[in-house]
């Protein structure tokens, strides 16, 4: 599952600032009629109280009392330059769009104690993730995220969508004997 992203940064040491659960960042939403782009905090509550919901399963969102309202009505998109998982030994790798230099992350929004809060929408690995991780984060293409986040009528399509191939990298790899 996606926990952690970054975004490009050009004062941020390297050009790049990651985002954590937690954290604010800038995410686009509707108006209505129109894409803004708003700051919002990375995560709902649980319900119990402790710890945050940072994703929602694309596949159940709508089955979740936790985010079927948002899911409907409340969807928006996180840019960002690029996401990090991790594999079953704890070796980091880097996804980013081969064609582009963002992309967007599918998510969905709603108030808690006055402040607007986001998780990311995942869905199941495409083949460019699945060798390190068995989730990834709902990915939008350019043209779809005006859909997205404004058509509440096209919500179950995108449901269903499998995201674009990206590029993998890491900084290395542990060489296993067995």
């Amino acid at each position: 599952m996606c926990g952690r992203y970054y975004i490009e940064d050009r004062k941020a040491s390297g050009g790049r600032k990651d985002i954590r659960p937690s954290e604010p960042a800038e995410v686009l939403c509707g108006d209505g009629k129109r894409l803004i782009s708003e700051q919002m905090i990375w995560g709902f509550p649980r319900p119990e109280g402790k710890g945050l919901l940072i994703n929602a399963r694309a596949e159940s969102a709508l089955e979740r009392k936790s985010f079927r309202d948002s899911v409907l009505h409340r969807r928006c998109a996180i840019p960002a330059k690029g996401f990090y998982e991790w594999n079953p030994y704890k070796e980091k790798f880097t996804y980013e769009r081969q064609d582009s230099l963002r992309l967007f992350l599918a998510g969905c929004y709603d108030l808690f104690e006055g402040r607007k809060r986001f998780v990311i929408l995942t869905t199941g690995a495409n083949a460019s993730v699945s060798p390190v991780h068995s989730r990834m984060p709902l990915i939008l293409e350019p043209g779809e995220v005006r859909q997205w986040v404004l058509e509440d009528a096209e919500t179950e399509k995108f449901l269903r969508k499998i995201p674009v191939q990206l590029r993998a990298e890491t900084e290395y790899e542990q060489l296993r004997l067995f």
